[in-house]
């Protein structure tokens, strides 16, 4: 029996279906693969160890409101893992529009420090070049925590939110777009050294995920396309 990958592959197969005009349920692609001795893929996630020091909690603006209205108004950030042959752990910083559902910004990093965060967040910037007030809301990792990631923040008169400790569901765009960057890339392979990695998670996040990954929060657009869609009703 063929393996798949059933979070690349059904949705896939269904939304774009959908986007051109045909309906199909979930069931029936679930029915077609069977016929066809297809299966899905099913990876256990790599679980770090959890920092078990005293956390102060901070103010969470965000309060697990997702919804935005406009672009460049509510971003979230974390940081993930992504192991390579010869150089182990290395880790990725992402920056998440939560209008759009688009990557405006990462940084791809061997050690996972403030430095790596403050990249992620310029390039987030530069990109996007979001106007004063723009909400920032991330985690209690001491990346973010930071002096120097505070500073940056009030430079660009940013309001920084952050999660209650131990609470991922207060951040949970940006985990669910982490999770299914390793069940859709990661996790399907193994990555030689940092420049193989970081190559193909600018091919994932670039070129897939941000322009070719359709969504059914965003009308079954993907993200540049809900992006582009807003720019020209502003």
């Amino acid at each position: 029996m063929q393996k798949v990958n059933e979070y690349t592959e059904l949705p896939r197969f269904r939304n774009g279906l959908r986007k051109e005009g045909f309906r199909v349920s979930l069931k029936r692609v679930q029915r077609l693969m069977r016929r066809a001795n297809l299966r899905s893929i099913i990876v256990k996630k790599y679980r770090p160890q959890s920092n078990q020091g005293p956390v102060e909690n901070r103010k969470n603006v965000l309060a697990q409101d997702f919804t935005a209205t406009k672009i460049n108004q509510k971003w979230v950030a974390d940081i993930t893992y992504i192991h390579t042959i010869k150089e182990g752990w290395c880790y990725l910083a992402s920056v998440m529009d939560l209008c759009t559902r688009k990557i405006v910004g990462y940084s791809f990093s061997r050690s996972m420090t403030t430095e790596l965060a403050l990249r992620a967040l310029d390039n987030s910037c530069v990109n996007q070049n979001p106007e004063p007030g723009l909400i920032l809301h991330t985690d209690l990792g001491s990346q973010y925590t930071s002096h120097e990631f505070e500073k940056a923040n009030q430079e660009k008169q940013i309001v920084h939110s952050f999660s209650k400790k131990g609470c991922p569901y207060d951040n949970a765009c940006i985990e669910s777009f982490h999770a299914t960057l390793k069940k859709e890339e990661i996790h399907q392979t193994t990555y030689k050294d940092f420049d193989e990695a970081r190559r193909a998670l600018f091919q994932y996040i670039e070129g897939w995920y941000n322009r070719a990954r359709i969504h059914s929060s965003l009308d079954y657009l993907t993200p540049q396309e809900a992006e582009d869609k807003f720019l020209k009703t502003a």
